[in-house]
């Protein structure tokens, strides 16, 4: 059963959340357990429809602290216990405090971790299975806060590179949509007062502002409206996500750097995985799940049928055709040598490179072209309104 509590800390601090208990005695134990004295508490109406995901540097700092214990001797269970007191988040700490349950009573760690599917995911629990299988639990452990980094890494590179994109697309929109909806029309009230015929810029330019003061509701709202429509297409239609991840890999600019970001974290985990001694095929079905791009998903799905019918692991990559001819012959020489898992860390490694200086080029060019576009703006509209007003002096003189 779920209860919704009320707890108060050592320091006093009132807390609340959500717990898994037999009983109210037993939901008072475990709250005592993780340092928490029980207030009051009530049965949740329906258990949580999501659950919030530990952040990654959090799972770092598990996948550190235990690797470290585990591997200086220190008995799991106590590792956990000690690892859950050090924390301060309250939502990992009740995560790890239902982790030391679990172990004591019979059930393995990966066990334990797969029981919590919103924080610790198929890759991270395969890997640590694999680890209690082989007895290098804390190799293991260190490679998994190692690959866990390198993400976090991947992952602020992909926001740097696509928001400044986004960021810079909307300080245009926003100075076009200043100089249209406000300075425009003020000017095109004074031209209006020369009493003379406009050029056809100007004639543009006022019916433009003339739109853009109308319908600004539909300028804005259009792409909003078409963006959720797709995001719920692709998220009731698997054929569509599909399709939709497929293009998003060729767009121009943007398209060749998603598609080194996803060829990175594919590589990187897949040396991962398949280091620790995990089967090529259960590789790939533990890989569908994490490569974040359902075009690619797929074509390790096909992958996996075609390695099983007995073909190399090179040759299904090349089938599919959407891996470059680097990944490729670096995946021939890595099966021909028996060194597979480097291959891929090499894959990895280049990919990882590449997608960090392509980030900070796309960069340097948005920065001119962002200048560009706003000077062009800027002189559409100058022109169009010092013109005639230019023309009025002329005939003055």
């Amino acid at each position: 059963m779920r209860y919704r509590y009320r707890a108060v800390d050592r320091q006093g601090r009132i807390e609340c959340g959500h717990l898994d208990a037999d009983n109210l005695p037993d939901l008072e134990l475990r709250l005592a357990r993780i340092g928490l004295a029980l207030i009051r508490a009530r049965m949740a109406a329906a258990p949580l429809l999501s659950l919030r995901r530990a952040k990654r540097r959090e799972l770092v700092a598990f996948c550190f602290h235990l690797e470290q214990l585990t591997h200086a001797g220190v008995p799991l269970i106590e590792g956990l216990t000690d690892l859950r007191d050090s924390l301060d988040d309250p939502h990992f700490r009740r995560v790890v405090a239902s982790l030391v349950e679990e172990v004591e009573s019979g059930q393995t760690l990966s066990q334990a971790l797969a029981a919590h599917p919103d924080v610790f995911d198929a890759v991270f629990v395969g890997l640590v299975r694999a680890g209690e299988a082989s007895g290098e639990l804390p190799e293991i452990l260190k490679r998994l806060g190692e690959a866990l980094k390198w993400q976090d890494e991947l992952a602020a590179q992909t926001w740097k590179a696509l928001t400044y994109p986004a960021f810079a697309g909307l300080l245009v929109f926003g100075v076009l949509g200043f100089l249209m909806t406000y300075l425009v029309p003020k000017l095109a009230e004074f031209i209006a007062t020369l009493g003379q015929t406009l050029p056809l810029g100007t004639r543009l330019l006022i019916a433009a502002s003339a739109f853009f003061a109308t319908y600004w509701w539909l300028i804005l709202g259009l792409p909003v409206a078409i963006f959720v429509l797709v995001r719920f297409r692709a998220a009731v239609n698997p054929a569509f996500r599909q399709r939709l991840d497929g293009w998003k890999i060729r767009l121009p600019l943007i398209g060749p750097l998603l598609h080194k970001i996803v060829l990175a974290r594919l590589a990187g985990f897949f040396a991962l995985l398949y280091a620790a001694g995990i089967p090529v095929l259960e590789c790939l079905r533990l890989l569908e799940g994490i490569v974040g791009n359902a075009a690619m998903a797929a074509a390790l799905s096909r992958l996996g049928a075609q390695i099983g019918a007995g073909q190399s692991v090179s040759e299904s990559f090349a089938q599919t055709r959407l891996f470059p001819p680097l990944v490729l012959r670096m995946l021939r020489v890595g099966e021909q040598t028996g060194r597979l898992d480097t291959a891929l860390l090499n894959v990895s490694y280049f990919y990882d490179r590449d997608v960090k200086e392509s980030a900070e080029r796309l960069q340097r060019l948005i920065e001119p072209a962002l200048t560009v576009i706003l000077g062009l703006l800027l002189a559409w509209i100058m022109s169009a309104v010092l013109g005639p007003i230019f023309d009025t002096i002329g005939r003055i003189k």
